[in-house]
């Protein structure tokens, strides 16, 4: 017990300890915390649909019809039509030949990697790659080559013409960067490999390619093959949930293998009906990633006046980076005390000496909001110096 106690502390001087806030609103460009009205650019929330009325209908409909649990895994009743009907829709969006829901991100790549590599699989993964791709890696005990960030020039190297490589794993867009994996190459490798290429596109789908069929579709590529996409639904989509896609044995052989999907009741039904309403919406409504890009363009070009260190993103992740925890925890307590809710981002998230603010950005922002957020960068920046 005196070692938690002085972990604790540890954490909260090293500027890295972690606090919940408490919101007492819907997800949206403006939040409340504490009593108090916050302009919001923390949220994944990026077409502004967490909050949508068309999805918020199709989710009482659907308990209405399904109740609000499905008592069970997929595997034994709580496989309903809702989420065959929405397994189908999402597979025809990213040009699958099928598509397995799960109930998180951080499972589907725990079950993907689980069911294909072994105690003697080789998986390289890039450095920056999400704790969920890391984790999946260890636990499934295959040997891991981690390869600098996008660099697959250095991964070629590494792998030598006689290792046999299993699994390649990455984000496709970097959730704490913004910036994107460099597809085509890795594909490229994995086919000469005879490896998998196992995507997470949590923070592309949506958001990027024709009608934002992702990052994969961005990329001219398909879930087919050795190309296996990891898609969330509780960001761009405002839902809650994910899926992975690709060929139809692949899916079956997750249905079979999968521990993350056989052993873990199934998402409500109600919430499959949900992303449903949500997809219609993402396939039908360009305008909001049009929105979106003209939102990120303004802040990048704004930013950058006020001397800004941006990474080279084009998504809705737009990073700042400021260095030591400290400063970054700094910057975000400015920004709160003017009204902005901004997140710090520090280790072990981020290596160390890369704290960053990660501004996030939503179709339901407007021009102003940015604006007034460049403009308190502004002040708190000369205050600093």
């Amino acid at each position: 017990m005196n070692w938690l106690s002085d972990e604790l502390a540890r954490l909260e001087q090293a500027h890295l300890y972690r606090r919940r806030l408490v919101l007492d609103s819907p997800q949206g460009a403006e939040v409340v915390v504490d009593g108090r009205r916050l302009l919001s650019f923390c949220s994944n929330d990026y077409l502004g649909l967490a909050n949508d009325s068309r999805v918020i209908a199709a989710l009482q409909r659907g308990a209405g019809q399904y109740g609000v649990g499905s008592g069970a895994s997929h595997l034994v009743t709580g496989h309903c039509r809702a989420h065959h009907a929405l397994e189908e829709e999402l597979a025809d969006f990213v040009g699958a030949r099928r598509a397995l829901l799960f109930s998180t991100g951080f499972m589907a790549n725990l079950g993907v990697v689980m069911a294909l590599a072994e105690r003697h699989s080789l998986i390289a993964e890039d450095r920056l790659n999400h704790a969920s791709l890391i984790d999946a890696a260890r636990l499934a005990r295959a040997r891991t080559r981690r390869y600098p960030h996008a660099d697959v020039g250095a991964l070629r190297r590494q792998l030598g013409p006689e290792q046999r490589l299993s699994l390649i794993l990455t984000d496709a867009v970097f959730s704490m960067d913004g910036d994107v994996a460099p597809l085509e190459a890795l594909a490229a490798l994995a086919r000469e490999h005879g490896a998998w290429l196992l995507a997470d596109d949590a923070h592309g789908l949506g958001v990027r390619g024709p009608q934002g069929r992702g990052s994969l579709a961005a990329a001219g590529l398909a879930p087919a093959g050795e190309l296996i996409l990891m898609g969330t639904l509780g960001k761009a989509f405002g839902v809650f949930g994910a899926f992975v896609a690709g060929d139809a044995d692949l899916v079956e052989l997750l249905i079979q293998r999968a521990r993350s999907y056989i052993y873990t009741t199934a998402l409500p039904a109600a919430v499959a009906e949900a992303v449903r309403a949500a997809l219609a919406v993402v396939r039908a409504e360009g305008w909001r990633r049009e929105r979106l890009r003209e939102l990120i363009a303004r802040f990048r070009a704004g930013a950058a006046q006020l001397g800004f260190t941006l990474t080279e993103s084009e998504t809705p992740i737009q990073p700042l980076l400021v260095g030591e925890a400290s400063a970054a925890l700094a910057l975000a307590d400015g920004l709160r005390a003017r009204g902005f809710l901004v997140p710090a981002i520090r280790p072990p998230t981020v290596p160390a000496g890369s704290a960053r603010l990660r501004v996030s950005f939503s179709a339901a922002h407007s021009p102003d909001q940015v604006d007034r957020l460049l403009r308190a960068l502004a002040e708190i920046a000369k205050a600093v110096t």
